[in-house]
């Protein structure tokens, strides 16, 4: 049994909404139930939804392992970038994983909104690091989307991973590019499997005033590591000499409604698998532009 447990690809799961989430508790049990996989999972021991990239640098991060069945599973208090570094580092596990998969986030990451993102960087630093990597995320919905959607969104991907892990295997993994992949809200009515381009979806957000916050006699502004703080709105702002708090909130959201993007597919009912790099380059013909401009802006230096 030692031997054919060896020779089963292994693959790291990690997120930005916690280790205790649904969608990633959701993603390991179907990944184990196919019985084809070493399962590792590395990920952030509380919520850290649009940590983007960030790291925790330079003071030590805990980590602790926890019981998940089926998998060796570790809680780190970092990032989602942190939990991916590790996990596919020799700190934790012998040697890095196949492939890593970070996911299932609670709502969708399309187009600008991929630069907050937590779940995407999980799976971008991987890329960055030569690790195949996937991220997952589901358009959820109040009052329409419940959690047994991450379970069959995770069974949707199988046959990705699955041709992923193959083509890894045979030496043929595209490692230009990691993919994004957006499971639509309803999602056992979806459409079928559409590769898209990043389009420019992006929320919009405002800021409101609102009182101090407590938590365990320390004001919630002093560690990036807690949740579920409640906050009450003020009707007015005091005045500056004093410390005062804003929070963001979501106020709606522009679409790119382009054909091909990943947010118009995604509305559509579609299952969107978005290959990304590091970083997007300028725009065709920025280059070119920003030659001549440098000629009067600068005329001497040049």
């Amino acid at each position: 049994m030692e031997a054919v447990a060896k020779c089963r690809p292994s693959v790291l799961v990690t997120n930005d909404d916690g280790i205790d989430a649904h969608g990633l508790r959701a993603l390991v049990r179907v990944l184990v139930d196919t019985d084809l996989y070493d399962i590792r999972v590395c990920a952030p021991h509380s919520e850290m939804s649009a940590s983007s990239h960030s790291i925790v640098w330079p003071r030590p991060i805990g980590v602790s392992q926890v019981e998940m069945e089926g998998a060796t599973a570790y809680a780190v208090k970092g990032t989602p970038v942190d939990c991916a570094s590790l996990g596919f580092s020799n700190a934790l596990f012998s040697g890095p994983p196949d492939l890593v998969i970070s996911g299932i986030n609670k709502g969708c990451n399309c187009g600008y909104h991929i630069l907050y993102s937590g779940t995407v960087a999980g799976a971008r630093e991987a890329f960055l690091r030569g690790v195949p990597s996937l991220s997952i995320s589901y358009d959820w919905v109040e009052g329409k989307s419940s959690v047994d959607g991450y379970k069959i969104g995770a069974q949707a991907c199988i046959p990705i991973i699955n041709k992923l892990l193959t083509d890894i295997r045979n030496g043929t993994y595209h490692q230009g590019s990691f993919l994004n992949i957006n499971l639509p809200t309803e999602i056992l009515q979806h459409k079928g499997y559409k590769v898209t381009k990043q389009g420019k979806y992006t929320v919009i957000v405002g800021w409101k005033g609102v009182g101090p916050t407590t938590q365990g006699g320390k004001n919630s502004s002093t560690t990036n590591m807690n949740v579920d703080s409640e906050t009450r709105e003020t009707k007015s702002v005091p005045s500056m000499a004093q410390e005062v708090f804003f929070t963001r909130e979501a106020r709606g959201y522009e679409a790119c409604k382009e054909e091909g993007t990943d947010y118009a597919a995604l509305q559509e009912g579609y299952i969107t698998v978005t290959p990304l790099v590091a970083l997007s380059n300028a725009e065709t013909g920025a280059c070119a532009y920003y030659k001549d401009w440098m000629l009067h802006a600068v005329p001497a230096a040049l």
